[in-house]
């Protein structure tokens, strides 16, 4: 993930890759056929005549998606088959190539992904917390690629900040407003790139005021970073807004008032010449009006904590959601 919208963490690390022969290597090694021989659904398919291959990077939330994705799919009669792969640098280009047609994706981050490959790894931001802006600039960059971005939804999965509850109670604070307001001094637990990303410990002083007094170098929303949170040994902690385990830490969110994080909201991106067609847009459309940041981070919940199967989970969902027609 990029950090000009979030942060890498362990799950979702992007992996670097040297040349073809490692993306070719990669993709042969993730579950099975090689994707060369996945076939597509076609631009103009009719429902019930296209096959589909769903991505899904290695983390929880997008193996969810792309179980949400293939039911949605399936009722709308394709056959579906889910990749999975490791980092965003194997799944795009795959994308791209028809190799993958479509996969859960994020806007802020996939924009500034592709702006750094399109134009530098110095190249000036592109996303922002509009989302309607974020959107538009990912479509400017997807569409010469053969990607068609999707209409995205609620769902936002960005970057957050946590303190421990009685941390909050104790300080009145609710927002990083109020934090910063309250003048107490911050040990942070984040990756050590906190102190220079702007969305971390930079952003926190000059948008909120709030007195980083350094970082704890531990890994993004790792166990480890929250268990220095609950035992004061830090006073926040950074995690994502979909964290499923602050609960079991005592911790709470503090809402990002002023909007220093980028709209990340969760969109499907698909290939435009395989999967751009209305059907599939309308199928998974179902999903993009209905799921809000709270059900993702309840979905997450049931796999990381109550340890149920991805499948199984999506499954329910889309049921008790009213989702599929079959």
């Amino acid at each position: 993930m990029s950090w000009t919208s979030r942060p890498a963490r362990t799950t979702r690390a992007l992996l670097a890759v040297a040349g073809a022969t490692a993306l070719t290597a990669g993709l042969a090694a993730c579950g099975g056929d090689s994707l060369e021989k996945s076939g597509g659904g076609g631009g103009s398919a009719k429902p019930g005549q296209g096959s589909l291959v769903i991505g899904s990077a290695s983390f929880t939330e997008s193996k969810l998606l792309a179980e949400i994705y293939a039911g949605l799919l399936k009722d709308a009669g394709y056959s579906t088959r889910i990749k999975t792969v490791d980092a965003r640098e194997l799944y795009e280009p795959a994308l791209e190539k028809g190799q993958i047609d479509v996969v859960p994706e994020y806007a802020a981050t996939l924009a500034e992904f592709l702006n750094k490959k399109q134009n530098g790894k110095d190249a000036a931001p592109v996303a922002s917390a509009d989302a309607d802006a974020t959107v538009k600039a990912l479509r400017k960059l997807a569409e010469p690629r053969g990607l068609k971005v999707l209409d995205p939804g609620r769902a936002v999965d960005q970057n957050a900040f946590a303190v421990s509850r009685d941390f909050a109670a104790e300080h009145q604070l609710k927002t990083l407003s109020d934090l910063g307001k309250s003048k107490q001094k911050i040990k942070l637990a984040a990756g050590d790139e906190c102190s220079q990303r702007p969305f971390c410990q930079p952003g926190l002083e000059k948008t909120y005021g709030i007195d980083v007094t350094g970082i704890d170098p531990l890994e993004v929303g790792s166990t480890q970073a929250k268990q220095a949170v609950k035992d004061g040994k830090d006073q926040m902690v950074l995690t994502t807004t979909t964290d499923a385990t602050l609960e079991q830490f005592g911790l709470v969110l503090l809402k990002d008032d002023k909007k220093l994080q980028n709209a990340d909201n969760v969109l499907p991106v698909v290939n435009a010449e395989k999967a751009g067609s209305q059907e599939i847009a309308d199928a998974l459309g179902k999903l993009s009006r209905v799921l809000t940041t709270a059900d993702l981070t309840e979905l997450n919940k049931k796999v990381d904590a109550e340890r149920l199967k991805p499948a199984d989970v999506a499954a329910r969902y889309l049921k008790d959601k009213g989702l599929l027609t079959k």
